[in-house]
């Protein structure tokens, strides 16, 4: 496939979620759709991203991510010396197929966090979630489920990504912390398996009055001395720290940005991205009010979280920059996972006539420059699911009452979708719809929002 990810070999276990490298792919019969496709208004926010995916296999105990100083450090290549202060996030997702034995207990991550300064520094957890998939297994879901209740989900990412998506705060969590001057704090202390093998997805929102460092870590259980194993201490994660190094084996290098031969590999992220969320104000042009709904039979695609030679003909990159990383860790953050896609359509029908409109999320096949002249689509999808993940849209219905439906999606390669809304506008009348989603990941970029006007022939999105 145009994306690939490495596979596991688990029992229900899909692809891994990053984009690795571009390769041929058998044909399939394939239709295209002449929508417009256009740019995504808007940019990514400021905010900083500690973005822990590389190794995203872990396998060894080890390194995962450390913006601590060099200074002191047995591997000082292995810190990136980049603190973090204010409103921060952190992302991490790594999977391990470690088997718990007799001699050796189930690999744990840590995030520890550490005071460098001369004062107190105040910590506050704004939200937080982490999974397993022994707690979000991987399982067969319809391609379109209403997901009102919270409760369908497939993978760990697609369950955290959903309980953000909803403002829910999972329990367990400390709400604020102070860290004393050159005091160090467990944030994290999770087990990555517990069993033969499994992924956890973790994210936080974060906010310091001061500057702090931060690592993720991963080391396996420590005996307990009674037979059994218990979970490393600060002290073990600290001296990890200072006399580890990263942790092995290492992903594939990524392609430097300006190659332009042979296999492109993206490489997986690890180091300090910059972005969180992407707000858009969906319109005709900067200094308009509202879109105009295309002419019937007609339609119109926005590019959901283009990346480098997955611009689908517009050129746009959305993907976040790499404020700090590893040089065998990829150049941009892309797939944007964990990124906030919050996006106001402001539908307005300019036509003497009602017209219906549908709104969907899909999943084109990437290209970088449209060679059929719209996006193309295949007609049947038997192959890897490219988006698992849960969309919030909002509107006010035809009696003015505010109305909120959480939809999860199932997408494969090329996959055209069943609308997420379909509205009739009465004529000249503008209708405010807001779509938002937290990229999930184990999902592969890039998808579109398509907006389109049906006609008397027309029944579907299809």
């Amino acid at each position: 496939m145009s994306l690939m990810f490495v596979g596991l070999l688990f029992a229900q276990m899909p692809m891994l979620p990053m984009p690795v490298a571009q390769v041929p792919v058998a044909a399939k019969p394939e239709v295209v759709r002449p929508y417009e496709v256009r740019s995504l208004p808007g940019q990514l926010d400021n905010f900083r991203v500690f973005n822990s995916n590389s190794p995203e296999l872990v396998t060894e105990e080890g390194i995962l991510l450390s913006t601590f100083p060099p200074t002191s450090k047995k591997s000082p290549g292995a810190h990136l010396n980049f603190p973090l202060e204010g409103r921060f996030d952190i992302f991490a997702h790594h999977v391990s197929r470690s088997r718990i034995t007799e001699r050796q207990g189930p690999l744990y991550m840590a995030i520890v966090l550490h005071n460098p300064t001369s004062r107190p520094i105040r910590l506050l957890t704004l939200q937080a979630t982490s999974y397993l998939n022994d707690q979000a297994p991987f399982i067969d879901l319809p391609a379109h489920a209403d997901n009102r209740s919270g409760r369908v989900y497939s993978g760990p990412g697609s369950r955290a990504m959903s309980d953000v998506l909803r403002r829910q705060r999972q329990s367990g969590w400390d709400v604020g912390v102070t860290l004393e001057p050159g005091q160090s704090h467990l944030l994290v202390n999770l087990p990555i398996a517990e069993q033969s093998g499994t992924a956890r997805s973790t994210w936080m929102r974060l906010y310091s009055n001061g500057k702090l460092y931060a690592a993720s870590l991963a080391k396996f259980a420590r005996p307990d001395g009674r037979g059994g194993f218990q979970a490393p201490q600060l002290s073990d994660w600290l001296a990890l720290l200072a006399n580890g190094d990263l942790a092995q084996p290492r992903d594939r290098a990524p392609t430097p940005l300006n190659a332009n031969q042979g296999e492109f590999i993206y490489g997986r992220v690890a180091g300090i991205s910059q972005g969180s969320e992407w707000q858009a104000k969906i319109t005709d042009a900067d200094d308009s009010s509202h879109l105009n709904i295309p002419q019937p039979g007609e339609g119109i695609a926005y590019v959901i979280n283009s990346l480098d030679r997955g611009t689908l003909g517009t050129g746009q990159v959305q993907s976040a920059e790499m404020l700090a990383r590893y040089p065998d860790t990829a150049y941009r953050a892309h797939g944007n996972y964990a990124v906030k896609y919050d996006l106001e359509v402001p539908l307005h029908n300019p036509h003497a006539h009602p017209r219906q409109v549908t709104l969907a999320l899909q999943t084109p096949i990437k290209e970088d420059r449209l060679s059929q002249g719209g996006l193309r689509f295949l007609t049947t999808t038997d192959g890897p699911i490219f988006f698992r993940g849960t969309v919030r849209v909002r509107y006010t219905d035809a009696q003015g009452q505010e109305q909120q439906r959480y939809v999860h999606l199932v997408q494969r390669r090329g996959q055209m979708a069943e609308p997420l809304l379909t509205l009739t506008l009465p004529p000249q009348q503008t209708q405010p719809v807001r779509v938002e989603l937290l990229y999930p990941p184990d999902a592969t970029p890039p998808q579109v929002l398509t907006i389109r006007t049906l006609d008397d022939s027309l029944k579907s999105e299809r």
